[in-house]
């Protein structure tokens, strides 16, 4: 198994089988895919901090939307996207860059992103 495998692997584990986004469970027919929280195009590193699982069609959606964006579109959508698990993931990404150091251009996008999910989501936090 490839590392890039065995990291969905895990982001699936972790998430309970369910894409963060939406809420599906993974199957055949909703496969999982692997979703940066911080684009790579901001500066996201490919650690698995920063990996996430969602579904095909949230993946392909969300694009380069911000995570707390792209979070209330789907809570807007009347999906069941985990506020916990992304809160989670983010603080994780941010205690590892701190642990790691680099990722400079990633640091300022993570830190509004947990300002935002603060206020968004004060439970979550």
């Amino acid at each position: 198994m490839s590392a890039r495998s065995s990291r969905l692997e895990e982001a699936v584990g972790r998430q309970g089988g369910r894409c963060l986004w939406c809420g599906r469970a993974f199957s055949a027919l909703v496969p999982p895919t692997t979703d940066h929280l911080v684009p790579r195009v901001k500066g996201g590193p490919s650690w698995a901090e920063n990996e996430v699982a969602a579904c095909r069609r949230c993946n392909g959606q969300r694009g380069h939307t911000t995570p707390v964006d792209w979070l209330l579109e789907c809570s807007g959508r009347g999906w069941q996207p985990d506020a916990g698990a992304l809160a989670a993931a983010l603080t994780s990404l941010d205690a590892a860059i701190a642990a790691r150091g680099g990722q400079r251009r990633a640091r300022p996008y993570l830190a509004g992103q947990l300002r935002r999910l603060a206020r968004a989501h004060p439970a979550a936090s």
